[in-house]
């Protein structure tokens, strides 16, 4: 098909950026509407299933509505190709990362890392400060672990009967549960969100989690100050019980503070700004390592074997690195904690994200995504404009779209050029993806993650009177808009200034 003369390219930040004259706003939002409707539809049809394959399958029908209104403007589909494959290259770092990431989680697994972690973590439990001590917990499995909804399903139902037990309303502790599995989740480098949110804005993992950090610290800061304000105005009639997972943990596990090393090593590695690839091939090494010398019956076991050998040592390394992987406890409530999916577990987020970049590439080269940032920079005429546009984005598709992941990927693509042309660094809108697209999710019934976390901490009634007190769900937005409000540590990509 032979282009017309509407087609312009324009170079920025080593990136091509295609402009369309003749290209509508309403044709450029075209592809987005029948995307948001496609998904929020798919998504009431599989629930939670929906991350499985077929929200995937939506983001190429968008592409492919994309696709049907470049070609009524004469854009070629080599032209529309080329920029997939540009979009698609652009993500190779993170996709790796992602890959590493499965791996390390399943030596540091059955290293006994993570339960470590975990152990310690719920000997914080007191009576007096029980809420305060939710959202520690939490936030330490979460972080461990990199998931959210792993930690509401095993210590977050744990959590809840003994709020239940000490007479605290069942809302506040679920608040205090989510409240503290977000903050892990969102801050950990194992979760899929955290790895997605700066792929998406072009960034890299771990600036990304330093620079969250300057917004989520002081969010769950207050957060703490407001539970631990609560729990001393509400009175306790009872002592909660661990002390059987405490033993079915101790039972499976060699546990130890040596273990602890490890993971020391990793953020060290990460502060000295060590690339992320580096930092993650070594921490799941040394995690092998570690498995090897604490927990060689595990390893051999995870083998199929009973003693473990050179070969035995091998497969079962090899096994944690790749594969889904799981060790049982005398608890049932923590076997679904431990468990690990390797790099086979990474394989659905890599599939989402390549698939939202087939959508992004054809956006980019029909001249969509230029025309929708040009819209949206007359409107947000300012820095605070923009991330409150982002906000507001990001917002709306987790109450229409019903998903926390394309609450990220869809905002993500959509505003990257437009943080660029205010020469504002990718962490910025990586951040604010996270502050608003990551954290808000759990508080809609109806998104997939509102939806989970009520069902899994309230039963098949699926009450949601937890809603009002995910004070760290609440707040992040909040915190986000205040830091672009006074201008508090806005990263420049360049000396360019709104």
């Amino acid at each position: 098909m032979q282009e017309e003369n509407n087609i312009s390219e324009i170079q920025a930040n080593d990136q091509t950026i295609i402009s369309n004259k003749e290209l509508s706003i309403w044709e450029a939002l075209l592809p987005v509407i029948a995307l948001v409707g496609m998904l929020a539809y798919n998504i009431y049809v599989f629930g939670d299933d929906a991350l499985s394959g077929s929200n995937q399958f939506v983001l190429l029908l968008g592409a492919a509505v994309a696709a049907i209104v470049g070609f009524r403007n004469k854009v070629s589909y080599k032209r529309m190709l080329e920029e997939v494959a540009e979009n698609v290259k652009s993500t190779t770092g993170a996709l790796l990362i992602l890959l590493m990431v499965g791996s390390l989680a399943g030596t540091w697994l059955i290293s006994g890392i993570i339960p470590t972690m975990i152990y310690y973590g719920l000997q914080i439990l007191n009576p007096t400060i029980f809420l305060v001590a939710c959202v520690v917990i939490c936030a330490i499995i979460s972080i461990a672990t990199g998931s959210s909804w792993t930690t509401s399903a095993t210590v977050g139902i744990a959590l809840i009967g003994i709020g239940e037990t000490l007479g605290i309303s069942t809302g506040m502790t679920a608040g205090a549960v989510l409240s503290g599995a977000y903050f892990g989740d969102k801050m950990s480098p194992l979760s899929d969100t955290t790895n997605l949110a700066p792929a998406m804005a072009g960034g890299e993992l771990f600036s990304h989690i330093r620079y969250m950090a300057l917004t989520t610290i002081p969010t769950i800061v207050v957060t703490l100050i407001i539970f631990a304000i609560i729990g001393l105005n509400i009175d306790t009639t009872g002592t909660p019980q661990i002390d059987d997972k405490l033993a079915a943990i101790d039972g499976a596990f060699t546990i130890s503070p040596w273990l602890f090393i490890v993971p020391i090593i990793v953020i060290i590695m990460i502060v000295k700004k060590t690339p992320p690839l580096i930092a993650l091939l070594v921490g799941s090494l040394l995690g092998a390592a570690a498995a090897l010398i604490a927990q060689p019956d595990i390893v051999a076991s995870i083998a199929g074997s009973d003693s473990l050998t050179f070969e035995s040592a091998y497969k079962g390394i090899m096994n944690a690195l790749t594969v889904d992987t799981s060790v049982e406890t005398a608890s049932t409530e923590l076997n679904d904690l431990f468990t690990a999916g390797g790099m086979k577990g990474m394989l659905g987020t890599i599939w989402l994200i390549i698939c939202a970049m087939v959508f992004g590439g054809v956006m980019d080269g029909i001249g969509a995504l230029a025309r929708i940032t040009e819209a949206l920079l007359k409107m947000a005429t300012s820095i605070f404009g923009l991330f409150a546009s982002t906000v507001a984005s990001c917002l709306a598709l987790n109450l229409t779209a019903s998903d926390q992941y394309l609450a990220l990927v869809v905002p993500g693509k959509m505003f990257k050029k437009a943080y660029e042309d205010k020469g504002l660094a990718p962490e910025n809108l990586s951040r604010t993806l996270e502050d608003s697209g990551t954290v808000t999710s759990v508080l809609i019934p109806w998104n997939t993650c509102g939806a989970y976390h009520s069902k899994v901490l309230f039963g098949e009634a699926g009450v949601t009177s937890y809603i009002p007190y995910v004070f760290f769900s609440i707040l992040s937005p909040f915190t986000t808009l205040i830091f672009a409000a006074f201008k508090i540590k806005i990263k420049q990509l360049t000396t360019k200034t709104a």
